[in-house]
């Protein structure tokens, strides 16, 4: 052969092919991501299908976190006055005849005991604009007064001090027209003797 270069001898040089380590390290590295994307899914698919280990909220897992009303213990009834107990003086303010005997005749009839009928004094003669005035002595603001004012809705109440006596007033205002029903009294003195347990709202979590 002709060149620079001769070979002599019975020996020639091995061609190997080129080693291909890169290729290998690729298809390695996506060997292990394919079996951890695949194992992964699966542990997924395992955990929709048995709930985690965890109990469905569906189930009841005695959590929940809406807010809960219920009703506060019922409070005792109050130790009110019976109206028979409740001596009524029943005082004309208006310039209308007549008003303080009908009511007093009516009071009567719904047990409370009667005392004085007559003209308002002059303090609040004419000077009464709604439908009535009860008067009373500073004992009488949560016992008496709320008694009588279940049969006159509406009446302003004020309590005197020096006021001597249990006895109470109805003083009859421009406003007056009657007593309220009988049937709605009742109703409303029941109520006032026992009410209603509030309700309390308690937020869960």
């Amino acid at each position: 052969m002709g060149g620079k270069y001769r070979i002599t001898g019975n020996k020639y040089p091995k061609m190997r092919r080129p080693r291909r380590r890169g290729r290998l390290v690729v298809l390695t590295v996506a060997s292990v991501v394919v079996l951890g994307v695949g194992g992964w899914g699966t542990l997924q698919l395992i955990d929709v299908f048995t709930g985690g280990g965890r109990k469905a909220s569906a189930a009841g897992d005695g959590t929940d976190c809406g807010i809960k009303t219920k009703a506060s213990p019922s409070p005792r009834a109050k130790a009110l006055p019976e109206p028979r107990t409740i001596t009524v003086n029943v005082l004309n303010a208006t310039t209308r005849g007549g008003l303080a005997k009908k009511t007093a005749d009516e009071l009567q009839k719904r047990g409370f005991k009667i005392g004085d009928v007559g003209n308002a004094p002059q303090q609040y003669d004419k000077k009464v604009k709604g439908t009535g005035l009860l008067l009373g002595p500073a004992a009488a603001l949560d016992t008496a007064l709320p008694v009588l004012g279940t049969q006159l809705p509406g009446a302003e109440r004020r309590t005197e001090a020096a006021r001597k006596g249990a006895a109470v007033d109805l003083v009859i205002g421009d406003g007056f027209k009657e007593l309220a029903k009988k049937p709605d009294a009742n109703r409303a003195l029941t109520k006032l003797a026992t009410p209603e347990p509030a309700p309390t709202s308690k937020k869960g979590c």
